[in-house]
């Protein structure tokens, strides 16, 4: 026997204990575990296992780091041991370091290679790290061991599948299924597997086999879902282009008739005049089907469109849907069908008392829409005194001042039509969220608390542990506007915290699909999980995130600036205070809770040691905290335009001149004429003076000719934009790149035939305002005056007057109970 060995044999009343807290730790009773664990270490301190166990049930204590530490210690007296490998491996898999844990796991499966424990905790990390190569060999020693264990074998086609080899699943599950007997019909876990060999099927090709397959599944009871069987009977009638896809969809479209889904697929091949006859048949067929009317919208043109648009949107007034223009906006995009429903609603008698209200409240978001506020306004001013207690009007009035340019009076309109029911979440939501928008923070956070958690330490804290992204995008961008960039990356790095906690959740699924032959479901999870990161909310945060750091890595000052402390507000000195004793009672009820129970509570989340996000901003490597923020975006190669310009912002300045030519190539490839674009593309030339190499050089003027001098390249793209606000807005930011006076061509915006609109001369305030041009203020007041809504260009003193006026009126507007 080794000396390693020796030392790891403890006497029998050691033995017995060690026993003793490997139970304990299965049924969480840490403190107790935690106790005899000292009890053994007390005679053999070296013991690496009991130190391993020890370390993992501090860990689950919420003393990660201390759990850690003794894990290592016990690896580091016993290196054979398999307990002390896969202990070490749990405690990384707690910090959600799984690729350190999988190695803990090789390391523990070297000296007990059929331990099943060990092998299905390696399955589900080579599941959650998508190494399905070791995935396959790993199921393949599971069912080896355990070849009487049905979700073994599904599990190995699972694996094959997953790792690309579909005809190896096949071969795999057919050997299983030559297994049973006497399975009994609607049995689900049978079923499941009967709908995962249609898949396989239909992934090798094999469409008329997977046809017979389902139908004879079907018709014998194996498969109990039935939308499944009729959903993918249609498909693969569709795929072999037999005469039977046509009904087989109209089955589905009976079944359900407002699935747009289940039409695209029985329109799908035929001619527009065809899909609209086959369209009007279904609204007949099926009166009460919104979905057909709204997809012949789309497919017909001309006399035909206007006739369809001008019954649909005519039964949607008349029956006021409160919808019906979120629904058809997106038919605004063709010139011909805006005309035609403009001159419909012309036609539309608006003094019919029967559809006055909801015609005049579509025709005010048709021309908010269209950016004529004035007459948009107006048609709402009329519609609320003729009707004072509808909160959609109001919510309009907000969206159209918001639009052009007064965040005050839409905060204050949304304020009004949340008085109108202060039992609705939407209208609170709403209203928050337009607070946010126009800089009052404070005020946004007194309506949220309304609804959240009153034993929260405050709305905020409540809101962000409901991983709720729209408080977090919003509360971020509106402290970034107001140029508090620490606090605004705080709550971009919690929205890519919450999609980090959404991955990890994937990972207790590995085990749990395969044990209850969940298989389909399992499936579209991860294919889900592997375009997670693709959601609006983490791609703007993203872009968002990257843009701050870019901005302190040009400008440190900006940290010397925010780190200044700054005199609290009294709702601020409240909420510290309320968050405060909240954290005093949490931690108090822990302790009571512990002293009822040997059980151990779940651990209480570490303190905040960078509550405003200074230490986040001060970073020591900014540049490198933005390019992992994007990386899963680059990942997926998302199609958006801002993504790939932020990509090329930070790697242009890692000194990565090749990664930074292909982002613009990316974007080049999306927009060619793209404002942002243009100034990047200067930008480059204008950087990157020395040969770089081959590829760049090849790429780089494949982007702008090096024998076209940048001034000429800046000329000619100011001549193709020159009525576009944006791109004479991008020529002048280039004329500022090359060092060349800029200011003229910023005010060239103002020309009549630039069709110049309030976001956009936003932006120019913004970029004159960056460049510390002597002009700004004289761009704002002529933005002022050639934008009588918007309170966004007004002087400083001005705004200030506007922002009491608004915050005076919304404290007014709450009830008593709330404190302020």
């Amino acid at each position: 026997m080794s000396k390693l060995v020796a030392k790891r044999v403890l006497p029998s009343k050691e033995a017995a204990l060690f026993r003793e807290v490997l139970s304990l730790y299965e049924t969480r009773q840490l403190k107790k575990g935690l106790k005899a664990a000292d009890q053994i270490l007390k005679k053999h301190p070296e013991h690496g296992e009991t130190l391993a166990m020890k370390g993992l049930i501090v860990a689950n204590m919420g003393r990660r780091e201390e759990g850690l530490e003794l894990a290592k210690k016990g690896v580091r007296y016993d290196l054979t041991s398999h307990i002390v490998w896969h202990v070490f491996g749990l405690c990384q898999k707690l910090e959600k370091n799984y690729d350190e844990a999988l190695k803990s796991y090789t390391q523990a499966l070297r000296f007990d290679r059929d331990n099943m424990n060990i092998l299905r905790d390696a399955a589900s990390l080579q599941c959650q790290l998508r190494l399905f190569d070791g995935l396959v060999d790993t199921r393949h020693t599971i069912l080896r061991l355990r070849p009487n264990l049905r979700q073994n074998w599904v599990s190995l086609a699972v694996a094959y599948y997953l790792n690309g080899s579909p005809e190896e699943a096949l071969r795999v599950l057919e050997n299983y299924e030559g297994t049973l007997k006497n399975v009994p019909p609607y049995d689900v876990e049978n079923s499941e597997t009967a709908l995962f060999h249609v898949t396989l099927l239909d992934a090798l090709g094999q469409y008329q086999e997977a046809l017979s397959f389902l139908d004879t599944n079907s018709k014998s009871r194996v498969i109990v879902d039935k939308t499944a069987v009729m959903e993918k009977r249609a498909h693969l009638l569709s795929k072999i282009q037999s005469a039977d896809a046509e009904q087989a969809w109209r089955t589905l479209i009976d079944h359900n008739p407002d699935c747009t889904t289940y039409y695209h697929g029985y329109v799908s091949g035929k001619s527009t005049e065809d899909t609209l006859a086959s369209l009007r048949e279904f609204a007949a067929h099926i009166p009460r089907a919104n979905a057909p009317k709204r997809l012949a919208l789309d497919y017909a043109s001309g006399d035909t469109f206007k006739d369809l648009a001008s019954a649909y949107i005519t039964a949607g007034i008349t029956k006021g849907v409160p919808s019906l223009f979120a629904d058809v906006k997106s038919l605004y995009k063709d010139p011909a069908k805006l005309e035609i429903i403009q001159t419909l609603l012309d036609d539309l008698p608006a003094d019919d008392p029967s559809i006055h209200l909801w015609l005049q409240y579509f025709r005010a978001q048709h021309y908010s829409h269209l950016g004529q506020y004035d007459r948009a306004l107006e048609i709402l001013e009329s519609s609320i005194t003729h009707t004072p207690t509808l909160p959609e009007l109001y919510t309009c009035r907000a969206r159209t001042y918001k639009r052009a340019g007064d965040p005050y009076k839409a905060a204050r309109s949304l304020e009004e039509a949340r008085l109108l029911d202060g039992q609705d979440r939407f209208l609170n939501t709403k209203s928050a969220k337009y607070h946010l928008r126009a800089g009052l923070v404070e005020e946004a956070y007194l309506r949220l608390g309304m609804f959240t958690k009153k034993d929260a330490p405050s709305p905020q804290a409540d809101l962000e542990d409901m991983q709720s992204l729209l408080y977090l995008i919003e509360d971020a961008d509106a402290h970034a506007k107001l140029g508090k960039v620490n606090v605004a990356l705080k709550k971009y790095v919690a929205i890519q915290k919450v999609f980090d906690e959404i991955e990890d959740d994937q990972y207790d699924f590995h085990g749990y699909s395969m044990r209850k032959f969940t298989v389909t479901a399992y499936l579209d999870l991860l294919s889900w999980a592997d375009t997670l990161r693709s959601h609006p909310t983490f791609v703007k945060a993203a872009i968002s995130a990257s843009k701050i750091f870019v901005s302190v890595f040009d400008d440190p000052s900006i940290i010397a600036q925010l780190s200044q402390p700054a005199k609290s507000s009294s709702a601020e000195k409240k909420a510290q205070k309320k968050a405060k004793k909240a954290a005093q009672k949490q931690a108090e009820d822990a302790k009571k809770a512990a002293a009822k129970t040997d059980v151990e509570p779940e651990p209480v989340a570490p303190k905040d040691e960078d509550v405003d996000g200074l230490k986040l901003l001060g970073c020591s490597d900014p540049l490198e905290q933005a390019a992992k923020f994007l990386q899963p975006l680059v990942d997926l190669e998302i199609k958006n335009i801002d993504l790939w310009i932020t990509v090329y912002d930070v790697a242009i300045r890692r000194g990565k001149k090749l990664q930074a030519v292909r982002a613009l190539s990316r974007a080049h490839a999306l927009d060619a004429e793209h404002p942002e674009l243009h100034v990047r593309l200067v930008h480059l030339r204008k950087t990157v003076t020395e040969p770089v190499g081959d590829v760049f050089d090849e790429a780089a003027d494949k982007l702008l000719p090096k024998e076209l001098s940048l001034e000429t390249f800046n000329s000619q793209y100011l001549q193709r934009h020159a009525s576009e606000p944006l791109g004479v807005l991008a020529a002048a930011r280039a004329l500022h790149v090359l060092g060349l006076e800029f200011e003229e061509t910023v005010f060239a915006t103002l020309a009549p035939d630039v069709q110049l609109d309030a976001r956009t001369a936003l932006e120019a305030v913004a970029f004159l305002e960056k460049a510390k041009s002597a002009r700004t203020e004289e761009y704002k007041a002529k933005c002022d005056e050639r934008f009588e809504l918007a309170s966004v260009f007004k002087t400083r003193e001005e705004q200030e007057k506007l922002r009491k006026e608004a915050v005076n009126i919304q404290i007014a507007s709450l009830p008593d109970e709330v404190e302020v």
